[in-house]
Order: structure tokens, then C-alpha cells, then sequence
């Protein structure tokens, strides 16, 4: 079982995970908060709240399993070889089962406030379903030999894909409605802080020992904070470039005002 080479990179990597944890974790509530206080969750893709549960729950079963199971450790060590560290810290199942619970509470937010004429997806409901089949399958490939790395590797590879894809119909909303107003960009600022603290952790870890092995025996975790970034730098664009909101209310509230403003004012009180 390999340890630690660097003191000092071992507090970076506690330190890089921790930051991860906290950012990710307290990026849910802005919206959250706005859902909240907005009574509504227009503007909100629901394809994007279901897909990242789906996510964060295929992710926990990942990293719980790897991080908690002896068996599950050994197969990893007779794979990747003894030198080689667990790829899972303790902030990463934190995370994970955070993550889960928050994501639950705003689906839930998602069926008992003001949803307007949005819905999930058929899409979407398409690929949630393939995923639960998919994992059924390959649970009963698995179960003969108890292959449990490669079975939990497939839940890894899940939310990988689901990563890739979730943001998508964020996204594509924005562009739609030519605005960003009912997604929290408080979300999105934490979430790009996250992700890369994530990558930057991974990077300590394989200085230390001197190896990429950490990266391929986690890619999923990779894929998360790259792609991570990546669509947060699309949000980012959208809300402070593309579809600025402050001053698209102040033209319309203008434009309201003109309206109905009248040509001639009489005075109130004429002398």
C-alpha cells in the first residue's frame, strides 16, 4: 500500500479536497435559495436537475464503494498494483452523499412550486431509463464472479456520461430564452471553483508519487472537474456577455414606464 512521499503535498491535497468539497457543496443553496424565495422554478432545466441526481447518485455509489470496501480495495491493488494509492479521499464521499441530498431537494422544489409549461424532458427520460438498465445488466454480469471494481467502474463511466450531458440542456436553455434569469450563477462560480480544485488535487497526488496511474484508475473524477469547467465557462459567458440580466430589465422597465407615461402632465395643484 503506497503512502505519502511529501508532507507538504499530502496538506495540499487534504487542503485542495476540502476546497473542493466546501465549493461544490455549498454551490447547491444559491439555488436552493432562489427557488425558494421565487416560490418557482422557471428558468430552472428540469432535465438538468433530474440528469445530475441521476449523476451524483451513480457517483456515490462509486465512491463509497471504494472507499469503504476491502474487497472492493484489493481488486483495485491486484489491478493497478500495491504501489499505487486509492483514488478516493474521504472528501469525495462527503461530497457525494451531499450532493445526493441536495439534488434531491431540488427535484422536490422542482414538483411543488410553479414549474409554468416546462417538464422533463422525452429525452431525458429516455437516457434515465437506459442508465437503470444498463446498470441492472451489468450487476448480474458481475454477481457470478464478483467482479465489483469493474461493476462499480460502469457506475463511474455513468456519471462520467451523465456529467458530459447535463449541462447540455442548461445550456441550450439559456441560448433559447436569450436569458439566464431562474439559474443561480452562484451555483456556476462555485461549481468552476470545485472543479478545479478537484483536477488541482489529482495533479498533487501524481506528483507525489511520481505517476498518472491515479488519473486512469479515476477518470471519472478527471471527466468531472474538465468538463466541469468547460460548461461553467459557457454559463459564465452567457450571464455576463451574452445575456447580461440587469440591463435587460432596465430597458424593459423604461420601455414600461414610457408607455405609459402621459404627453401632457397636468399639475396637481395649478396657481
Amino acid at each position: 500500500m503506497a503512502s505519502w512521499n511529501s508532507i507538504l503535498l499530502e496538506i495540499t491535497y487534504q487542503v485542495l479536497g476540502w476546497t473542493a468539497f466546501s465549493s461544490w457543496s455549498i454551490g447547491y443553496y444559491p439555488q436552493i435559495i432562489l427557488n425558494f424565495r421565487r416560490k418557482s422554478v422557471v428558468g430552472l432545466s428540469f432535465d438538468f436537475a433530474v440528469l445530475n441526481l441521476i449523476k451524483h447518485s451513480t457517483y456515490l455509489i462509486y465512491n463509497a464503494s471504494l472507499y469503504f470496501s476491502s474487497a472492493i480495495q484489493k481488486q483495485y491493488y491486484e489491478k493497478y498494483g500495491y504501489e499505487q494509492m486509492i483514488p478516493v479521499a474521504a472528501n469525495d464521499v462527503a461530497f457525494s452523499t451531499h450532493a445526493v441530498l441536495a439534488t434531491s431537494t431540488i427535484v422536490f422544489q422542482i414538483l411543488i412550486y410553479d414549474r409554468g409549461s416546462q417538464k422533463v424532458s422525452k429525452i431525458a427520460i429516455a437516457i434515465i431509463f437506459a442508465v437503470f438498465l444498463s446498470a441492472a445488466v451489468c450487476f448480474f454480469l458481475a454477481l457470478p464472479s464478483h467482479s465489483w471494481l469493474w461493476l462499480i467502474s460502469i457506475f463511474n463511466s455513468i456519471q462520467a456520461f451523465m456529467t458530459v450531458i447535463k449541462y447540455i440542456p442548461q445550456a441550450v436553455m439559456n441560448f433559447t430564452r436569450k436569458s439566464t434569469a431562474g439559474f443561480s450563477i452562484g451555483y456556476i462560480l462555485l461549481d468552476f471553483t470545485g472543479g478545479t480544485a478537484n483536477f488541482l488535487q489529482m495533479t498533487v497526488q501524481s506528483i507525489d508519487q511520481g505517476s498518472l496511474m491515479n488519473f486512469f484508475g479515476n477518470i471519472g473524477k478527471m471527466l468531472v472537474s474538465l468538463v466541469s469547467i468547460f460548461f461553467d465557462l459557457i454559463f459564465m459567458c452567457q450571464r455576463y456577455v451574452l445575456y447580461p440580466p440587469n440591463e435587460n430589465a432596465e430597458v424593459s422597465s423604461k420601455l414600461v414606464e414610457e408607455s405609459t407615461e402621459p404627453l401632457i402632465k397636468i399639475s396637481d395643484h395649478p396657481q
